[in-house]
């Protein structure tokens, strides 16, 4: 009797302890980490979708902000963390696609050292000039550069950047030679091209649409397959006859490689879930973004496609980083 009353005793504690252990671990944190600073899209996007996702995992979820390197520093971060669940992060597509592609020396595989979680948004980008510029659209834009020469060169946000690689896509579509000029930051590059600085600029479309609405810039084009919801009265290079210039970026998020397919498949959930809320849907939209979503083998098979999209494009910029 002693002896059943034991192994019951014992049984119960086990269960108790399973128990405790596995509430431990559902209210542990889920750290993100976004390798850009507070206030910028991606931090701004990142906490839109926070704050719905820690209601589907019932546990905290903050954001911890490592800006540097362009996002290099947060990949070194979640190569280096524990694959238990609870470090996941938020990057742009440069980080795991093209960064592979223009620097020698890069402290990070995504192949081996990032395990896909799913994409959470796409956006496009806008061609801009000054808003005395000739340019109307598309045709008379690339007419003037062939007429102006010297004034065929494009500003961008970063050296290397999507912006940047995009204009040797516009290039290329145009038959024209554009010399690319980096500025540091977007801020800077609003700033040249509304000063008259720079002749072109190119960024993601959020970024020009309180100069545009203002009449401060012209945008000539979007790169979307569609219009862009926030910029509807912009033609996409597509619509004018340039069905080469069209392109994407993209937010996506990633795991520790090693990370248990359990605990990816209930962050992926939780990420989906969060994705499909009306009022995620509505502030991305207003961000001119649309809501990602779908498998981590998705966005595995977004990852292939876009470096063969962009490959390309990369060696013919010529450009290469340290």
């Amino acid at each position: 009797m002693k002896r059943r009353n034991l192994i019951t005793s014992l049984a119960l504690t086990s269960t108790l302890l399973a128990s405790m252990s596995a509430s431990a671990q559902s209210d542990k944190t889920l750290r993100v980490l976004v390798g850009f600073p507070a206030g910028v899209s991606i931090d701004v996007v990142t906490r839109i979708l926070t704050d719905k996702m820690k209601d589907d995992l019932k546990r905290p979820v903050i954001v911890d902000n490592r800006p540097g390197a362009g996002g290099r520093l947060a990949a070194e971060l979640l190569k280096a963390a524990a694959p238990d669940g609870h470090t996941v992060m938020v990057t742009p597509i440069v980080v795991p696609v093209l960064a592979p592609m223009v620097f020698n020396k890069l402290g990070y595989n995504p192949d081996t050292d990032f395990a896909p979680v799913g994409k959470v948004c796409d956006f496009s980008f806008a061609l801009a000039v000054p808003a005395n510029s000739p340019a109307k659209n598309l045709k008379d834009y690339a007419s003037w550069l062939k007429t102006n020469p010297q004034q065929a060169n494009f500003g961008s946000p970063a050296a290397g950047s999507l912006p940047h690689f995009f204009g040797v896509m516009i290039g290329t579509a145009l038959n024209v030679d554009m010399v690319h000029v980096p500025f540091n930051g977007g801020a800077a590059l609003q700033s040249a091209v509304l000063g008259g600085h720079a002749p072109a600029g190119i960024d993601v479309v959020m970024e020009w649409q309180q100069n545009a609405k203002s009449g401060k810039v012209h945008v000539l084009a979007t790169s979307g397959a569609q219009r862009s919801k926030v910029m509807p009265d912009v033609p996409t290079f597509k619509e004018q006859g340039f069905p080469d210039a069209v392109g994407q970026g993209w937010f996506a998020m990633y795991a520790p490689a090693k990370t248990p397919q359990a605990s990816i498949d209930e962050i992926n959930k939780a990420l989906n879930k969060a994705l499909a809320h009306p009022e995620v849907r509505e502030r991305f939209a207003a961000l001119g973004l649309d809501a990602g979503g779908g498998s981590a083998a998705d966005l595995q098979k977004t990852m292939q496609e876009d470096a063969k999209r962009w490959g390309p494009i990369v060696k013919k910029s010529g450009f290469k980083a340290d």
